[in-house]
């Protein structure tokens, strides 16, 4: 199947030859970060070089690699492989690299030149953090005193329209899916607990529609509560969160090996990157969890509240 991100892939690769730093705007579901990399591996400006990705989450991070891999016929640790905390698949041979955040910000500081590395890929970059800043400010600098050679990416669904003019950077964008995405709204703001709420569409969904169902919830304790609300369906319910152990993670994201439906009650590390074989329902609870300070107490805390609509876009699209 042609990806949709595969209609501009020449208009990257000018601009690339042509500018240091550029950007890419495309909607879930392009293929940029499975389809775009692999394009460029070959271009007469890496020289040969190695390629550098990164991605805001591991459990990402581990499925772009292996989807990647998958599009070469290879299996990861090949040409394609991938670093994130306390795990790594590389080999002599890997060219292509998917690194998180703290991996690649510690790498810059042991080596700012990037030895061997000729294009620097940001994916995701709407999860601004401050790791990925730092990243981008870091390889700024090291194209401008060390590797006026080194070409860096930045890629995303949603952006600022306003970036790419204060990075002084090339927009290239495509507006293609690589399948159509109805969104349908409940008639009225839904009351009551998030899991309630979330397995009753779930069930609805499992009724009127074929395929399997992705459903986000904002944390662990809400998804253990959808799960028991949704045992008796006729299908295998998953769950997929970032301290789940690796194999389970693989599990909710393969289709399943006896063939039945499949319900994947997910946290937002199913927001990006991540395409789950299967779906084609999901259901948007509309909250995440996620950290905040807390100026009151000086620490952080975990707060939950609505998503914003740019993370609803990408959930919408998984």
């Amino acid at each position: 199947m042609k990806l949709p991100i595969e209609e501009v892939t020449g208009e990257v690769r000018a601009a690339l030859a042509a500018h240091p730093l550029v950007v890419v705007q495309a909607p879930p579901g392009a293929g940029k970060s499975t389809g775009l990399p692999l394009a460029l591996l070959d271009e007469p400006w890496l020289a040969g070089q190695g390629v550098v990705m990164l991605q805001p989450r591991r459990v990402a991070a581990r499925a772009v690699a292996a989807r990647l891999a998958e599009g070469l016929g290879e299996e990861v640790g090949g040409t394609v492989g991938y670093r994130v905390r306390f795990d790594s698949r590389v080999s002599a041979a890997t060219r292509l690299e998917v690194v998180t955040e703290g991996i690649l910000t510690r790498r810059l500081q042991r080596d700012p030149e990037l030895s061997g590395v000729g294009l620097v890929i940001l994916d995701e970059f709407h999860e601004r953090s401050l790791n990925a800043d730092l990243a981008l400010a870091l390889l700024r600098e090291v194209q401008g005193a060390l590797r006026d050679d080194l070409r860096v990416l930045v890629m995303s669904a949603t952006l600022d329209p306003a970036l790419p003019g204060r990075l002084g950077a090339p927009l290239v964008e495509s507006a293609g899916r690589a399948y159509p995405v109805e969104v349908r709204y409940l008639p009225t703001d839904p009351v009551g607990r998030v899991e309630e709420l979330v397995a009753r569409q779930v069930r609805a969904a499992l009724d009127a529609e074929p395929g399997d169902v992705l459903a986000f919830l904002p944390g662990v304790r809400e998804i253990r509560g959808a799960a028991a609300l949704l045992s008796g369906v006729d299908a295998v319910v998953l769950a997929l969160y970032g301290d789940l152990p690796v194999r389970e993670q693989a599990r909710a994201l393969r289709p399943d090996a006896d063939g039945r439906r499949k319900v994947v009650l997910a946290t937002s590390i199913a927001e990006t990157s991540l395409t789950i074989d299967g779906v084609r329902v999901v259901v948007d609870g509309g909250l995440s969890r996620t950290q905040a300070f807390d100026p009151a107490t000086g620490l952080t805390r975990m707060v939950t509240g609505r998503v914003t609509r740019d993370a609803a876009t990408q959930r919408a699209g998984r």
